[in-house]
């Protein structure tokens, strides 16, 4: 404590020994108070620089040996996630499900599919990662149900049937009495070929954006809304921390039925899809006005929860993909009207390629054009090829990894990464037709093969199963070769691994003043082969990054204002890429292939 605070303090204590006890009693209820209030600020404002961490419960840990992750498995790996310094957790959907497209084919809003356990483990799961301060986040699936949903069952009874309305059917295109015609129009699945599937016992199409047995929700209809503030409320009552919503830009589609546009390359020839298929531009199906009143509606539902017993704010993030900054900038909901707190930001996380300059671009509008609100950056999920897939060299993998990890982490905003990422797992996609459990990769193969290649178990260790289940059990998806190298228990004890990278990142995030609070600006500006970018807060020091975006070794010379770049002793190194040489001064920090540097100015 600095001697000037520590003499203030002791004649504040000499002062209050001689006052009334009244005055005494005053004083530490002021303070009681002031503590309250800064803890329930705390509360209110952790997820504008949280850390969350995706689990896909079916491959991060089986307890019961029946090769299929549960939630008793992420109870008992919740003292990982708390020393990684992870402060919430999204689970990918853990409702009762036929399991067609693994979970996002819900049959129960309101429970839990018994592969993953009980009612009675998510409240002990709940209730374990609130003492370790996490959050669960679930997942919300507002755009579909399954069609084996009650919903959906009564739906399709007859046509005069109460819940008919809570889908999308339509008659086909010259369907006569004997015949079903065709389709209403021209749009595709996301999963390949119509996105309408015939019904024969009421003759008609219902529409599904998605796979077959996932029909699309009639958003049209006031009793979907309700239904759905009800099963937000359902988990709020349970503790959750908030939810992630699937595929929300899908909820609307054009009441018209107009048929999409055809995607054509520079020569004017249409695009052709995986699925051997024109691609379409989803210009009628997908992030449609309709998608904000919706949002803001179930904000407010949010919002207006409070809870003793789980105090804190209720976050709502969106899994949006959209064509620019201004787009994404509508998601958060204008003045009055809020949406999500975190729409997700996959502008910047899948350029799927190193190019400094779109980066650079990327995190300038993340800065500068989202009206001031917070980014949720993300590079990675549970539909998408792993880090190595997209970006890695074969080579530099390693490396190119903490040059991805650094830009998510020491930017401003919050930040989300996949499972198995802070060990380096990767890409492993099945080599056989037979082998494959994703729908799409069933559909497309073999130009599609699917994403179960992301989703195999979690690595924690080099015993058979990689720790995942027993010894002996078949899981429901192989564990990848990489396992006897790559897995938790091999790098935690190591300095230079990827998982102590991930750690010190984390660390820097939540306790350097300028990585936790202060605003970005982008350095070097017209180095095409390093990014460059300070962190500034007023009253802490400056933080400066660079990443080398190449496999050539590089130096960069950066300009701070008021600062002599050439002085010696100008920066303290906080982290660095194993191996590297600390700089002399600003004027000089070298760089080796993919290679990162942070450090603090000294002023």
């Amino acid at each position: 404590m600095h001697w000037t605070k520590r003499i203030a303090t002791g004649a504040m204590a000499l002062a209050l020994s001689c006052a009334a006890p009244y005055a005494i009693a005053q004083h530490h209820a002021a303070k009681a108070a002031a503590q309250v209030a800064a803890s329930a600020s705390s509360e209110q404002d952790w997820w504008k620089n949280a850390v969350i961490y995706e689990v896909y419960p079916r491959s991060f840990q089986d307890t019961n040996n029946d090769g299929i992750g549960d939630l008793n498995g992420i109870t008992k790996r919740l003292d990982y996630l708390k020393e990684l310094g992870v402060d919430a957790i999204w689970l990918s959907p853990i409702y009762p499900s036929p399991q067609a497209d693994f979970g996002y084919d819900i049959s129960d809003y309101e429970n839990i599919d018994p592969q993953y356990g009980t009612l009675a483990d998510f409240d002990r799961l709940i209730a374990e990662a609130n003492k370790r301060h996490i959050r669960v986040i679930m997942d919300m699936v507002m755009n579909h149900s399954s069609d084996e949903h009650k919903w959906f069952l009564e739906s399709r009874s007859s046509r005069d049937n109460p819940y008919r309305d809570w889908y999308v059917w339509r008659d086909g295109k010259g369907e006569t009495a004997t015949s079903k015609g065709e389709p209403p129009n021209n749009w595709q699945s996301a999963f390949g070929h119509s996105a309408w599937q015939w019904d024969e016992k009421t003759r008609q199409y219902y529409y599904h954006k998605f796979y077959v047995k996932q029909p699309d929700l009639n958003w049209d209809n006031p009793k979907v809304h309700e239904a759905f503030k009800g099963i937000i409320d359902f988990w709020l009552k349970r503790g959750v921390g908030g939810f992630r919503f699937d595929a929300i830009t899908t909820l609307y589609e054009d009441p018209n039925l107009t048929d999409e546009g055809v995607v054509k390359d520079k020569n004017g020839e249409p695009i052709m899809n995986a699925f051997g298929e024109p691609e379409l531009d989803d210009s009628r199906t997908d992030n449609l006005p309709g998608v904000h009143p919706v949002m803001q509606e179930m904000r407010a539902t949010a919002d207006q929860f409070d809870s003793d017993a789980f105090p804190g704010k209720r976050v709502l993030i969106g899994e949006t993909y959209l064509p620019n900054i201004g787009e994404l900038e509508k998601m958060y909901g204008p003045a009055g009207k809020p949406e999500f707190e975190l729409p997700m930001d996959t502008l910047l996380g899948f350029i799927n390629k190193l190019d400094v300059a779109t980066f650079r671009t990327r995190l300038t509008d993340a800065e500068d054009k989202l009206g001031g609100h917070i980014p949720l950056l993300v590079f990675d999920n549970h539909d998408n090829p792993r880090l190595d897939a997209r970006y890695g060299d074969g080579v530099h993998n390693t490396d190119i990894e903490r040059v991805i990890s650094t830009i998510l982490f020491a930017s401003r905003g919050a930040a989300l990464f996949y499972y198995g990422d802070e060990i380096g797992m990767k890409t492993t996609p099945p080599t056989r037709k037979e082998d494959v459990k994703d729908p799409v990769g069933v559909t497309g193969w073999p130009k599609e093969k699917g994403r179960d290649g992301e989703r195999t178990p979690m690595q924690w260790d080099a015993d058979a199963n990689a720790g995942f289940t027993a010894a002996g059990v078949k899981p429901w998806l192989p564990v990848p070769p990489s396992y006897t190298t790559v897995n938790v228990q091999a790098e935690q004890p190591s300095p230079d691994s990827l998982l102590t990278w991930y750690k010190e990142l984390i660390r820097l995030k939540k306790t350097n003043p300028a990585f936790a609070e202060g605003k970005n600006v982008l350095l070097d500006t017209a180095n095409i082969k390093v990014l460059s970018w300070m962190r500034q807060l007023p009253g802490a020091p400056t933080v400066v990054v660079s990443v080398n975006f190449t496999a050539e070794p590089q130096t960069v010379s950066l300009a701070i204002p008021g600062v002599d770049p050439g002085a010696s002793g100008k920066v303290r190194t906080l982290l660095k890429t194993p191996g590297a040489q600390d700089p002399a001064s600003l004027g000089a920090i070298a760089l080796g292939p993919f290679g990162v540097y942070i450090g603090e100015v000294q002023q």
